[in-house]
């Protein structure tokens, strides 16, 4: 369903990202002093009263990018502007009119669509007299507003409503997915290949994506909602506020997820930035894929199987997790990596019966008995689905300590083999339970020893075994090997 959409257009430094979050009531565009933050058009959907529209944040009319993204940021712009059904003018009554306010109404006026001015940080009242020049704008009374305090919101929100057609709220997306990765691995390209349509900007340039940008979707009649996020750097390369913004809203979108999608680039080697990533999306249990997009450009020198192979090796705890190869610029194995992703959250959201999980578990146990521990044998007496998204599987049993790491992975194991969890993350909960015979201080002790053991899969990732560890010498009577650029790997 198409909603009516608002577009709020100015000058640079007005408060655009600041309007946009005071009208949807939520900290979604990047709000930052400096010029030319917003780059892509940010769309969020804003119900009031009886109506549903979607807002539209552009960037700053006539800014000079420091990346020379200028035109494309002056054609997210245009589009934004040509799919308006209402524009709003934002103007800030305390620097007053300038004359790049008047090149922004003279555009305006080419497009002859209802226009609402509104004049901006004007925290109290007394500042409301400021604003009496922008009448020159021949865009009648300004309405004043400030963004920060929410000054006058409901006014300019009865006036919006006035001017777009009523239309309900849109149903909500049956799965949101999280495109997350490191820089120019093509995740802007992938959202585009979605849309269908150039949504946002696609540069070689590093970090031209900044904030987290939903693009809805249909696939087979049915509403998906995509999560385009900025490349994550590493910490301590983060020295600007606009990439820490990107970087936390980068995690805000994982944790929004249904679905994670990992990308990374196959001609570069997986970095400490893929496996911090992948390690937040295994602390909250997501569903994911590991996506090597840009196969193309090497599908020639290298097999699925062996760039498969690579992924497992580097990421030994996420061995459920799927690999994919697209290649998002032709569009190539996209519609299947959605279907893919469909799955794995039908996965997650999967209930198994008592009596099946029960028979699962028992049968491994007697195919393969646990070991004794303290003189006593492993029992579990019953196990059940606690809740879903992730599945967590509770296990009540006689001591939560009798219970070694290798073999709840061996549980683990016969779970995914036999039901409906194969390539989803899983919680699995060991509870004891006090029994004739247990003494309180062994089940004292048991909790205590099943507080400190950290599960193996929230453990971190070993190092990659074909990297020397940092400071170590080649081995006596062995010539040293030559010194490879840590980034990328020869094919």
């Amino acid at each position: 369903m198409t909603l009516p959409v608002v577009a709020i257009v100015g000058r640079p430094n007005v408060g655009k990202s600041s309007l946009f979050n005071c009208l949807a009531k939520r900290r979604i565009a990047i709000v930052d002093p400096t010029s030319g933050v917003t780059r892509d058009r940010v769309v969020s959907p804003v119900s009031w009263r009886d109506t549903t529209f979607d807002l539209t944040d552009t960037g700053g009319m006539g800014v000079e990018d420091v990346d020379n993204l200028t035109d494309d940021i002056e054609r997210q712009i245009r589009i934004g502007m040509e799919q308006a059904h209402v524009l709003i003018f934002l103007v800030d009554a305390r620097a007053g009119l300038t004359p790049l306010d008047q090149r922004v109404a003279e555009k305006l006026r080419t497009l002859n669509k209802p226009v609402i001015l509104v004049a901006n940080k004007c925290d109290v009242p007394e500042v409301d007299q400021q604003s009496v020049e922008f009448y020159r704008l021949g865009f009648g009374d300004p309405i004043c507003v400030s963004a920060q305090h929410a000054r006058n919101r409901d006014k300019l929100l009865d006036m919006i409503q006035s001017m777009v057609p009523i239309a309900p709220a849109p149903p909500d997306p049956v799965l949101k997915l999280a495109i997350v990765g490191r820089r120019n691995t093509g995740k802007s390209t992938f959202i585009n290949a979605l849309a269908g349509q150039e949504r946002v900007i696609v540069s070689e340039v590093a970090g031209t994506t900044r904030d987290s940008i939903d693009v809805r979707f249909e696939k087979d009649g049915m509403a998906l909602l995509a999560i385009d996020t900025a490349g994550v750097r590493k910490r301590r390369s983060v020295k600007e506020d606009i990439e820490f913004y990107s970087l936390a809203r980068a995690q805000r979108s994982i944790r929004r997820a249904d679905v994670v999608l990992l990308f990374l680039e196959p001609r570069m080697r997986i970095s400490r930035v893929d496996k911090q990533l992948a390690e937040y999306v295994l602390e909250l249990s997501k569903p994911a894929v590991f996506v090597i997009n840009k196969w193309d450009l090497v599908k020639n020198r290298i097999t699925m199987d062996q760039m498969g192979e690579y992924v497992r090796k580097v990421f030994p705890s996420l061995t459920h997790v799927p690999v994919a190869f697209i290649t998002a610029k032709s569009g190539k194995n996209v519609p299947m990596l959605v279907d893919l992703s469909r799955n794995l959250h039908k996965q997650a959201s999967h209930r198994v019966t008592t009596p099946e999980l029960n028979r699962v578990i028992q049968d491994a146990l007697a195919r393969n008995p646990p070991p004794m521990r303290r003189g006593k044998n492993p029992r579990v007496y019953f196990a059940t689905q606690a809740s879903t998204n992730p599945p967590t599987l509770v296990l009540f049993c006689n001591g939560k300590s009798l219970f070694d790491p290798p073999y709840l992975r061996y549980i683990e194991k016969a779970i995914r083999d036999n039901l409906s969890f194969a390539d989803v993350a899983m919680n699995l909960v060991v509870q004891g339970k006090n029994q004739k015979g247990v003494a309180k201080k062994e089940a004292v002790e048991a909790e205590e020893a099943e507080a400190t053991r950290v599960h193996p899969r929230h453990r971190a990732p070993r190092k990659d075994s074909s990297e020397p560890a940092k400071g170590s010498k080649p081995a006596a009577g062995r010539k040293p090997r030559p010194r490879q650029n840590p980034e990328t790997w020869d094919l």
